[in-house]
C-alpha cells in the first residue's frame, strides 16, 4: 500500500435470500482497490451472510495462505469491514465499533441488497495465532 490512509468503504451486494453476490474494499481517497488479491472475495462469494460472519481472521490466513504481513494486513482490513457491513445490516452491533464503521446506504432492489459502508483506519491488527498454538487448545 503507497500511503499509510487505509480511510476506506466498503460496497457489498447481496442477493434476495442474504447470499453474498460480491463486495468491493477501495480507499476512499483516491478510490484505489484496497486487498482484491488475498482470494477473500472469491472465498465469500456464494455463502449466506451468517456464514460469511463466522469465518475467523486466523483461520483465513492458514486456508488462503497469506504468509507476507502486508497481505495479512489487507486481509484483516477486508475481513473486518465486510463482517462489521453485514453484522450492521442484520441490525447486530454489539460487535461492531460504530465510530469506525458507518453505514451510508442501504438500496434494496428487486433481486439484490446494496450496502455500503465508510471504514475509519484501523488502530491494530489483531494477533495471529501459530497454528501449533491452535491445533494444541
Amino acid at each position: 500500500m503507497p500511503c499509510k490512509d487505509t480511510t476506506a468503504q466498503i460496497t457489498v451486494i447481496l442477493d434476495e435470500k442474504d447470499y453474498l453476490v460480491t463486495f468491493d474494499f477501495s480507499k476512499l481517497t483516491c478510490q484505489k482497490a484496497v486487498g482484491g488479491g488475498t482470494g477473500f472475495v472469491d472465498l465469500c462469494n456464494g455463502k449466506h451472510i451468517d456464514e460469511v460472519i463466522q469465518l475467523e481472521f486466523s483461520d483465513l490466513v492458514v486456508d488462503l495462505e497469506l504468509t507476507g504481513s502486508e497481505e495479512q494486513f489487507l486481509l484483516y482490513l477486508e475481513w473486518d469491514a465486510l463482517g462489521a457491513a453485514l453484522k450492521q445490516y442484520q441490525g447486530d452491533l454489539n460487535e461492531v465499533d460504530t465510530n469506525r464503521y458507518q453505514i451510508a446506504t442501504i438500496a434494496y432492489e428487486s433481486s439484490q441488497v446494496e450496502i455500503r459502508q465508510m471504514v475509519a483506519s484501523p488502530k491494530e491488527m489483531p494477533k495471529l495465532i501459530p497454528c501449533r498454538k491452535r491445533e494444541a487448545s
